[in-house]
């Protein structure tokens, strides 16, 4: 329906005055209206004119993209997302059976997205190696809970991104980060020696209205520090209502699933969705141009492009790994599957175990798993900690990595189409390689074969059943 002619949004309406604690009759006194014409919007049996949604913009200070369709259009294209799943290929909804239902019922529209979100967790869950304590029950490890409820939405979390956007639009008005927690929060930044921080990197002292950083920080990591701050202060409800969708094993796991989303939205703040989409494409997904444009940090903007899978305006899916020097990996995001090792080391075999050798360097590889599955991924070190002699630092690789099948969109592979790729396995036990020197670890289900007269240069030989 037409703008003058006024929008029907009840659904929205409602939950918008349930979230501000209101009833319809502190809702009709607040906008000068009667609390039975509340009724009748929120049933849509009354349009919200474009006086009114200014009227409720101004009165609860509410964007009126918030009031009037932008969730509807996000929605829309998440269920359109959610009907290409494999397990719902065989049912035929008309496009315009959809929108009817995101106009009319946006809440049952959630509904269904959370269900089939809890469905991709369970089928992750499967899938998983679970682990044993000693008393034979499962033991819910927060990391493994978390991977699973980012990896269920692909790592895309368009609800904060739409509302990371805006707020990097008013942040930029208002001269940056530090100014606008200056003049939003009345928060006066501070950067401080590591000797004063004890240990912290980053802390909000209420009482003096103060935020603290630690000045060894690099500027990309100083930044980042503010929006991670501005997030956990502007973008609480928005985290809060993603987290309600996710099904978590204990209270430890959801708050490290609050963090990562809190780091999520600071990314979305520093590299908001569709300016950093068309850099991406425009620059190739050259990451270091990416880096210079955004002011982040090579990891940093690795880990946003694994985030750009908005419905309706996707870009390159990537798998994105982080390992230290010993193989433990502390960050893993399957955003093209990729069959990551859930359990044990990875194939040695694959760069990212060696960029270690030269630091700092990119080095790229075309990677062929068992099956035939192709991927390229680029690997480099990078190191965190913070600046200044004697304060520890930590290096780590990251790898981030695609299907074939898109790698002529990236920077790095220009000039490799024919290169061979190297052939890797997920891991040494779920890998059937019979010829593969680097192997350190029988294959499941393979029984070894010993030979006295003979040396291969595979460490073990196995028979064929």
């Amino acid at each position: 329906m037409a703008a003058k002619q006024g929008l029907f949004i009840g659904p929205r309406l409602r939950r918008i005055r349930r979230d501000l604690g209101l009833t319809q009759a502190d809702m009709a006194a607040d906008v000068g209206i009667s609390a039975p014409y509340v009724a009748l919007m929120e049933r849509n049996q009354r349009p919200v004119t474009a006086d009114m949604l200014l009227r409720l913009a101004r009165t609860y200070r509410l964007d009126v993209s918030e009031l009037a369709g932008e969730d509807e259009d996000n929605q829309l294209a998440r269920i359109q997302e959610m009907l290409k799943d494999p397990i719902l290929s065989d049912i035929d909804v008309a496009p315009i059976e959809v929108a009817e239902l995101v106009n009319t019922n946006p809440g049952l529209g959630d509904v269904l997205l959370r269900l089939h979100n809890a469905y991709r967790e369970g089928q992750l869950m499967l899938a998983d190696q679970r682990v044993e304590n000693r008393n034979g029950e499962d033991d819910r490890d927060p990391v493994a809970d978390v991977r699973r409820f980012v990896s269920a939405r692909k790592n895309s979390f368009p609800t904060i991104d739409n509302t990371a956007e805006r707020l990097a639009s008013t942040v930029a008005e208002n001269g940056g980060l530090a100014a606008h927690l200056a003049s939003r929060h009345q928060l006066r930044v501070r950067r401080l020696p590591p000797d004063v921080m004890g240990g912290s990197i980053r802390r909000l002292d209420r009482h003096r209205h103060e935020l603290l950083i630690d000045e060894g920080l690099s500027p990309a990591s100083y930044t980042f520090q503010l929006a991670q701050q501005l997030a956990h202060l502007e973008l609480s409800r928005e985290i809060s209502v993603a987290l309600e969708e996710g099904t978590f094993g204990s209270e430890g796991s959801e708050r490290l699933a609050r963090r990562t989303l809190a780091s999520y939205a600071a990314a979305a703040i520093v590299m908001p969705y569709a300016a950093f989409a068309r850099a991406a494409e425009s620059r190739r997904y050259d990451i270091e141009l990416l880096s210079s444009q955004f002011g982040a940090s090579f990891e940093q903007v690795a880990h946003r492009l694994t985030t750009l899978q908005k419905a309706g305006q996707e870009r390159v899916p990537f798998f994105f790994i982080r390992i230290d020097t010993a193989g433990n990996v502390s960050k893993r995001l399957d955003g093209a599957d990729f069959p990551f090792a859930r359990h044990g080391g990875g194939c040695p075999l694959w760069n990212v175990h060696t960029t270690f050798q030269r630091p700092g360097e990119i080095q790229t590889q075309w990677l062929e798993l068992p099956d035939g599955q192709r991927f390229f991924s680029v690997a480099r070190t990078v190191s965190s900690g913070v600046g200044g002699f004697g304060q520890p630092k930590v290096q780590r690789a990251v790898a981030l990595g695609c299907a074939a099948e898109h790698a002529s969109r990236l920077v790095y592979a220009r000039g490799s189409d024919g290169a061979s790729p190297t052939p890797i396995g997920v891991t040494c036990r779920l890998c059937q390689r019979d010829d593969c020197a680097a192997r350190s670890e029988p294959p499941i289900g393979r029984q070894i074969l010993l030979d006295d007269y003979r040396r291969t240069r595979a460490p073990y030989g196995f028979s064929d059943k």
